[in-house]
């Protein structure tokens, strides 16, 4: 069976539903992994999702902040949803397909502005959030399994714009880097995108902060898909939608694609 996955900060689901819907009608993935949904579960709107033949659903919500959740065209149950560092918020759900497959589904935290947990709680969480994922992949080696969502970490210095630039700046610093290397090799992940693309500038985000975005390309490549040893190999068509990053009230990041045959 092949199947088309794609994973997406929509950055709030009400907000940008007409957004959601038109990849959804334009590029028909099966499985659309959203992140940063900022909606309890019982307010996404599921009727105009489930009309363009999403109708399968698992998710975490809360509201007004993070929220995961994924849309499915095929048959999907939930799998679990960790709260890593217990931080009580709606980081993580995944779910089974029927072939087998654990589609795993993160958000991981931002980490703020200062790259130093003494000043800066938020960047403690996040290192603390990625640990725990790494001790998780550690005591339970996922087999079967696609891990996607908004990493919040651009680890290869073609992932930035600038590596000397942003070597001190949050999502590029080398304790991140090191940290998310862990969890890679801790749960033997493969960046299915990588192996796919694996020369060249890549982004899947540009700030708002930018007018021109797209001129300036000014990117980081924050969000991924992998997958584990056994089934990476499945893996192809990976893509970045960057002109998705241009429509009307966009969302800040782009989706990403890749199709596996399983």
């Amino acid at each position: 069976m092949a199947f088309t996955l794609a994973t997406w900060n929509i950055n709030s689901v009400r907000l940008r539903e007409n957004l959601v819907a038109r990849l959804m009608q334009e590029e028909g993935p099966d499985v659309l992994c959203l992140q940063e949904c900022k909606s309890p579960v019982d307010k996404i709107p599921m009727e105009q999702f489930a009309s363009l033949g999403y109708s399968h659903f698992v998710g975490r919500g809360q509201k007004g902040y993070n929220g995961v959740a994924i849309f499915s065209k095929l048959p999907i149950t939930e799998a679990g949803a960790a709260d890593h560092a217990a931080l009580g918020h709606a980081r993580h759900i995944a779910g089974r397909l029927e072939n087998g497959v654990t589609i795993h589904n993160f958000y991981v935290p931002a980490g703020g502005d200062k790259p130093d947990r003494e000043i800066n709680e938020k960047f403690g969480q996040k290192l603390d959030y990625l640990t725990e994922m790494r001790d998780a992949y550690h005591a339970n080696k996922p087999q079967k399994s696609i891990l996607v969502g908004d990493l919040n970490i651009a680890p290869r210095e073609d992932d930035v714009w600038d590596h000397k630039k942003l070597l001190k700046v949050v999502s590029h610093t080398p304790i991140e880097v090191e940290h998310l290397a862990e969890v890679q090799d801790a749960g033997g992940w493969a960046d299915v995108t990588r192996n796919d693309i694996p020369q060249g500038q890549l982004y899947s985000w540009w700030s708002y902060r930018s007018p021109d975005w797209d001129g300036a390309d000014k990117g980081r490549r924050l969000d991924h898909i992998w997958a584990t040893g056994d089934i990476a190999a499945a893996g192809h068509s990976s893509r970045v939608l960057r002109h998705v990053r241009g429509w009307d009230q966009p969302s800040d990041h782009a989706p990403v694609f890749a199709t596996f045959d399983l």
